[in-house]
């Protein structure tokens, strides 16, 4: 599967190289600008960037212009960071055309949450994911592990498929049933571990990249 491509610009390098961290955890691809200029030069540079995280306040050129620039040519994604949150800024941002407005600071979790969500509206993020060796394919509901297919039941492969799209995040148990179960399931945290126990048995060698922490749940993690 082809990486998607997410340029993250923000004259505070900090800011960008935790915003990349997190992207990249997640299993996207990052490009960095630290101004408006370099940002527009890189997105037509690049031609393969599938969602902007733009910060307003930026010398050289600022967000909103940056916006302006991209979008007479690009419906790109754009989500907005701003130290502001004014709702005149907000409604600024909206009639030219950001996808999400996030003001600062904010949860790196809760953006990546809503790369997510932009992404799967937008129809960027398809059905498919590969970490590791393990390749997934929804629309079929397939699993390979080293290019090998390996025979998943409903809940196993849903368990998969929340552990890879999580991946590197500690999930607790309640986390698990409420995501997997869904809310209404009554029964308890031993079918997670039973659960687990199965599929990485099925997973051979890449059972262990789900990791138990004791006390509380898994992580997925490579």
């Amino acid at each position: 599967m082809e990486e998607i491509k997410i340029l993250v610009v923000d004259d505070e390098s900090r800011m960008r190289k935790l915003v990349c961290d997190f992207l990249q955890k997640r299993g996207y691809q990052t490009y960095e600008a630290g101004n408006g200029e370099e940002a527009v030069d890189l997105f037509f540079q690049k031609k393969d960037v599938d969602l902007i995280i733009l910060d307003v306040m930026m010398p050289k050129m600022d967000g909103w212009q940056t916006c302006r620039e991209i979008r007479r040519y690009s419906k790109v994604p754009i989500i907005m960071l701003t130290a502001k949150s004014e709702e005149k800024d907000e409604l600024l941002g909206f009639q030219l055309g950001v996808d999400e407005y996030i003001s600062k600071p904010f949860s790196p979790r809760i953006l990546v949450a809503r790369v997510d969500a932009i992404l799967r509206r937008s129809g960027t993020a398809d059905d498919k994911l590969e970490v590791g060796g393990i390749a997934m394919d929804k629309s079929a509901h397939q699993v390979t592990v080293d290019g090998e297919p390996i025979d998943l039941s409903v809940k196993e492969f849903e368990l998969l498929d929340y552990f890879m799209t999580n991946r590197g995040v500690a999930l607790s148990r309640e986390k698990i049933l409420n995501n997997v179960w869904n809310y209404d399931y009554f029964g308890d945290a031993r079918t997670i571990d039973t659960h687990v126990k199965k599929l990485r048995s099925k997973m051979g060698e890449k059972g262990s990249y789900i990791k138990t922490i004791w006390g509380m749940g898994y992580k997925f993690e490579v």
